[in-house]
């Protein structure tokens, strides 16, 4: 793991790879780090420069001071650390909270992504919320808890995934131990932003996928993306909760290399 001075920020980031580059974005749960989201993802993905970064605020990236939504605040600094990579143009892949900040790179600086992928990415939420799912709902109440217990954490993780034996021990653990070196200081629900307005902004090829049986950001929240998006396609998985890249991993990596090699949007191109 290495660290980039982004101005006004530190980030840290797993590179790996070589190749077209592309950026992984995690979720905002609690524990959440760039590895934990993807680690197991990267090897179907050596033939690309891939960037694992961890978000202003969670892994190894100290939590700022700030008034802005957290989505446009990361948005930028993940720029700012594109660019002193050297990268001028990434694919960006992105897991819900990750999947808004993906969204918000597209909306603002389009000439530096490629193609998206999505999974049930937030920064879009019906008119109606809260009451919030249930996933969104014991998320909360574990972060706004200022001692939050080892069984809360797994009440959280198990509700991420349709089968509940891949909520393994080792897995609550790592997130719990991860949760309390950052636990945040923020409010309750956090200020993420609205990019509902400017979905019409995203000119990349976008490819969202989403598991079927999603209890965090759940599948009825999808149609307005796809339809706000103008080159947008969707994937369902059927049993299959939040952590698609993670419960589903063959298939989801099988589809996002498809798509990031010109597969299915490439027709609606040009």
């Amino acid at each position: 793991m290495s660290t980039l001075d982004v101005g006004d920020a530190h980030l840290t980031y797993t590179e790996v790879g070589e190749g077209s580059p592309v950026v992984w974005l995690h979720g905002s749960g609690p524990g959440a780090t760039g590895m934990s989201n993807f680690g197991g993802n990267l090897a179907a993905f050596q033939d690309h420069r891939n960037i694992v970064v961890d978000l202003p605020g969670w892994g190894g990236s100290p939590r700022p001071e700030l008034e802005e939504p957290l989505i446009f605040h990361a948005a930028e600094r993940v720029c700012r650390a594109m660019t002193a990579l050297g990268i001028e143009r990434a694919h960006l892949v992105g897991n819900s909270y990750g999947g808004g900040v993906a969204m918000r790179i597209a909306m603002s600086h389009p000439e530096r992504v490629d193609r998206i992928v999505l999974m049930a990415p937030g920064g879009v939420l019906p008119t109606d919320a809260p009451p919030w799912p249930v996933g969104l709902e014991r998320i909360f109440a574990y972060m706004a808890d200022e001692k939050p217990s080892r069984e809360a954490m797994a009440e959280v993780v198990r509700l991420m995934v349709f089968d509940e034996s891949l909520a393994t021990e080792e897995l609550i653990d790592e997130r719990y131990e991860s949760s309390l070196r950052v636990h945040p200081e923020m409010p309750m629900p956090p200020n993420y932003g609205d990019l509902t307005p400017d979905l019409g902004l995203i000119s990349a090829p976008t490819l969202l996928v989403w598991g079927r049986e999603d209890q965090t950001v759940p599948l009825t929240w999808a149609p307005t993306i796809l339809a706000g998006i103008p080159n947008a396609e969707l994937r369902v998985l059927p049993h299959c909760r939040h952590w698609v890249q993670y419960e589903r991993a063959p298939e989801f990596n099988h589809i996002v290399r498809e798509f990031l090699h010109g597969g299915a949007a490439a027709a609606t191109e040009g």
